[in-house]
This record gives structure tokens, C-alpha cells and sequence, in this order.
């Protein structure tokens, strides 16, 4: 996957050389540099802006900067500095407290993306990663600073033809000045593997229906091949062979036939169980049968923010060869009010055996869900399972697009899922499941309904699932509101997030890799 900026990582002594070498008068450099409170600066940088301290004291007099994280200070033409212009980027804490330090590697991450945004498509940048108070892991802070700024200066605009100058001007290049070269260009090349996957599931989730089909979707996972993980797509007739009816009702009404798409990677001991991951992806919901407003329903092209955070989670497993066994399982169907779509009221028979009454053909992406949970549990026996859904308003309407919510059969996984979503910033929260919601899914003709009613609509839809996962330890996360139309921020101008990429793969590096 191409990145739209590129990261050199040097010395400071390295740095401070580069900034020394003649500018390019076509693409005029920047110095970016941090202050925190009262524009406190590490004893380096204070050297290397002695002759322009006076020219910055007055221009912060003048926009009233004082290094709150956030803010930032610009000056052309900045005194004795071999820059164009001096970028001073503020990474003050706040009123309530004194400290200077970001607290944690999110405010890296953060950092790095407010730094890419002040700096032009096609820029020249040297950065001095020499905060006023260091970081305690200072190449894995550099790390995170990258990855920030990747995540922030990646674009989807490959289907506009006539673009912006600005836009043709090719990456950001940064030269990134740090304490301990050779550590952070370790580190740095990892956060370089993780951009790469989560821009990849930004791009799934970006791209048109009319272009990713259920088969062009497993043709990209495909690809996932050259990192060394193992790809089996099963086509309608296997699935139905297996018995995967509630599956295929889903998309039985669209011409685009449905697929399922299994990722392997083997990095952990040979016959360790995996941790399992599955996606929903349908690559786009009209509601079928049951159909949806017209208002927004382009946005639906998005229902398959599941399948795509799980690409991008093994893509990263496997580019930096995780020492784990990991398991991805992509349910991928078009949801189509065709003549031959299913209908409410119809019954479906899962490949678990169990019956589904199909309440609302607009209640899909749980069926997709039941068949592809059964398949992983009964195929590759994991260790734990983690679903990916976006799969409720309702989860919008409890929490808005701060947190996805977390159902789960088992408290140590969802322990170990809420501190890798609090490490990312790809925050959790964990909703209660139990007898009184799973109640509310008995079906008079079958052995379950699709739909438990208005009330609690995000958890009667995880107690619809937890009834294909058996004991295997199992989490759902409902990523409705994050993993699509998210708000913009720091590290996001995309309409798709790549939410859980990032997440996944801390799970599996703090807790399954051997």
C-alpha cells in the first residue's frame, strides 16, 4: 500500500546537518519543533532558535500562543534558521494540569497527525522529536509520531479526475530527528506496516459498491498472499454445502454472488489454537426486502467495515510476522430487494442447525455472522473469537462515535480487548448481556427470530449471536459508529476510519503472540 508521506528517521546530530543543506527553492523546508507551557523548550532546540527567540516570543504575544497541546505557531522567514518557515507545535497539558509530558502513546499518535496537517501536500519537513520533557519509551513514541502523521495525510481521491495543484505534488517528506536512531528505525518500519494495513481497510471501506463486489473483495484480500497468509475463498456452492443457508438468504436477491473468504497466518507453534477474527461485509444494504430510507442509504456502501478491519488486522499481523496463529473470516454478500431475496417472515436453517425466523431482511448482517462464526469455531477450534460488525444504530444512539460497544461471554477477553482499544485509542465500551435480552429473540415458528424489537436493539443483536458461539471465548464489536462516517480528527479526515485494524493487532501482540 502506498502512503501519501515519507519518514527518514535520523540522529539529531543528522538532523540538525539536514537542516543545514542548501534549501530547495522548489520546495521550501520547514522546521518543526515543540514547545509545552509558556513555551518551555528542550535545551537543543533552545540552541538551535537562539537567534530567532525574539522574533518567536513576539509572535506568540501576538496569537497568544503558549504551547497548549493543539495549538501551534508558525513564522516565515524564521531568524538564523535554515528554514523557510518554523513550525512550533504545542504539547502543553491543559489548565488542570502542570504536567508537559503526553500522558500516553495516543498523544503521540495525535501529535504526529497535528503535524502532518499543518504541513502542504508534497512539503519538505525536518522535525526535531525533542519534546520539553522525553517520553519514557522515546523510539516507540517516534513510532506512533509516524504513524500519526501517516494516518492523517492518507487521501481517497483516485476518482477525481480533475484535481487540486496542491494534490499533485506528490508525499510529505519528513526528516524525523530522534534521540536513538537505530532503536526508533525499528520501530518506525513496524508503525510503517501498520499504516499500510490501516490504510488498506479505509480503502475497502471508501471504495464503491459497483466496484467491490462480494468477489472483487476477496480477490483484494487475496492479495494478502504475498505476506504468506493463506487464503481459501469458498464460492456459493461450497457454502451451501456446508449448509450456510442464513448466509446466502442475505444475498440471494442480488446479482452479485456472495463469498467467504478465510485468512490464515501461521506464525504462532505449529497446532497452537488461533485467535479467531470475522468480519461482516456486506458491501452494501439496501435492507432488502425491508427497505431502507432513501436518505443516506449511499452510506451503506460502508456495511463492510468488519471484513475490512480484519484484512487490514492480518495484513499487519503478517507484514510484521507475528508470532501468533491468526485466524480472519470474511462474510461477504450484497443485501438486494430483488424478486429473489428473501422475505420477512421467511425461515432460515444456519449451518449450525439452529432456524432463523427473518423478521426484518434489514436485520442481515447477524446472519452473515452466525454461519461465519459457526465456520471458524467448527474448522479451526480458536482460542478465543473476536466479530467486527457494524451492525446497530442503536449502538449510534448509546454511544455515539466516541466508543464501539463490546458484548462478550468471557471477562479476561474483554478485559484484554478494552486495554488494547485504551493503548490505540480505538476505545471500548462493554454493554450487559443475559436470560431477560436473550428472551427477546425466541421466535413461535423457529428456534430464533432475527429482530428482539426497538428496545435494546444492540444487545438483543449480540445474544442473536452468542447463540452460534457455544463456550469458545467470544467478543462482538458493534462498530456502527466508528467504523464509518466517523468524525474527523487528528488522525482521520477519511469517511472510512479503518477502525479495529490498529486494535486487533495490539490484541494479538500483548496477548497471543508466543
Amino acid at each position: 500500500m502506498s502512503l501519501n508521506a515519507k519518514f527518514e528517521v535520523l540522529s539529531f546530530d543528522e538532523a540538525e546537518a539536514a537542516l543545514r543543506a542548501p534549501e530547495d527553492a522548489a520546495r521550501p523546508r520547514t522546521l518543526v519543533v515543540f514547545a509545552g507551557n509558556e513555551l518551555a523548550m528542550s535545551e537543543r532546540v533552545k540552541a538551535l532558535l537562539k537567534e530567532a527567540q525574539a522574533q518567536i516570543e513576539r509572535a506568540a504575544g501576538a496569537t497568544k500562543f503558549k504551547g497548549k497541546a493543539g495549538s501551534a505557531l508558525e513564522i516565515l522567514a524564521p531568524v538564523g534558521v535554515a528554514a523557510s518557515r518554523l513550525l512550533v507545535i504545542g504539547v502543553g497539558a491543559g489548565n488542570s494540569d502542570d504536567s508537559d509530558k503526553p500522558a500516553k502513546f495516543e498523544d503521540y499518535l495525535s501529535l504526529g497527525g497535528q503535524t502532518a496537517g499543518k504541513l502542504a501536500v508534497g512539503a519538505a519537513a525536518v522535525v526535531l522529536f525533542d519534546l520539553p520533557e522525553a517520553p519514557s519509551e522515546p523510539a516507540a513514541a517516534a513510532a506512533q509520531f509516524a504513524l500519526g502523521g501517516w494516518l492523517r495525510a492518507y487521501k481517497f481521491d483516485q476518482y477525481k479526475t480533475k484535481k487540486k495543484d496542491e494534490d499533485k505534488d506528490g508525499p510529505i517528506e519528513i526528516q524525523l530527528g530522534v534521540a536513538d536512531a537505530e532503536s526508533a528505525k525499528a520501530h518506525v518500519l513496524e508503525a510503517t506496516h501498520t499504516a499500510e494495513a490501516v490504510v488498506l481497510a479505509r480503502t475497502l471501506v471508501n471504495e464503491p459498491a459497483n466496484v467491490l463486489s462480494p468477489a472483487e473483495f476477496a480477490r483484494r484480500a487475496s492479495e494478502l498472499m504475498k505476506l504468506g497468509v493463506e487464503v481459501e475463498i469458498l464460492d456459493e456452492k461450497a457454502m451451501a454445502e456446508l449448509g450456510m443457508r442464513a448466509l446466502l438468504g442475505v444475498g440471494q436477491g442480488s446479482e452479485n454472488e456472495s463469498r467467504l473468504v478465510v485468512l490464515r497466518w501461521n506464525g504462532g507453534a505449529a497446532g497452537a489454537a488461533p485467535v479467531a477474527f470475522v468480519g461482516k461485509g456486506v458491501v452494501f444494504d439496501t435492507g432488502g426486502i425491508s427497505i431502507k430510507p432513501a436518505a443516506s442509504m449511499e452510506d451503506m456502501k460502508g456495511d463492510m467495515a468488519g471484513a475490512a478491519a480484519v484484512t487490514g488486522a492480518l495484513y499487519a499481523i503478517a507484514a510484521r510476522k507475528a508470532k501468533a496463529n491468526v485466524v480472519g473470516v470474511l462474510g461477504l454478500v450484497e443485501n438486494m430487494p430483488d424478486g429473489k431475496a428473501q422475505r420477512p417472515g421467511d425461515i432460515v436453517k444456519s449451518m449450525s442447525g439452529q432456524t432463523i425466523e427473518v423478521i426484518n431482511t434489514d436485520a442481515e448482517g447477524r446472519l452473515v455472522l452466525a454461519d461465519a462464526l459457526t465456520y471458524v469455531i467448527e474448522k479451526h477450534k480458536p482460542a478465543a473469537v473476536v466479530d467486527l460488525a457494524t451492525l446497530t444504530g442503536a449502538i449510534l444512539v448509546a454511544l455515539g462515535q466516541e466508543y464501539a460497544g463490546l458484548f462478550s461471554n468471557n471477562d479476561d477477553l474483554s478485559e484484554r480487548l478494552t486495554k488494547a482499544g485504551t493503548a490505540t485509542g480505538e476505545k471500548l465500551w462493554r454493554f450487559p448481556m443475559g436470560p431477560y435480552y436473550d428472551k427477546l429473540i425466541d421466535s413461535k415458528f423457529a428456534d430464533m427470530k432475527n429482530t428482539g424489537g426497538r428496545h435494546g436493539g444492540s444487545i438483543t443483536a449480540a445474544q442473536f449471536l452468542h447463540r452460534f458461539v457455544g463456550k469458545t471465548p467470544w467478543a462482538h464489536l458493534d462498530i456502527a459508529g466508528t467504523g464509518m462516517g466517523s468524525p474527523s480528527s487528528d488522525v482521520n479526515q477519511s469517511w472510512g476510519s479503518g477502525f479495529g485494524v490498529r486494535l486487533l493487532d495490539r490484541l494479538v501482540k500483548d496477548h497471543y503472540e508466543g
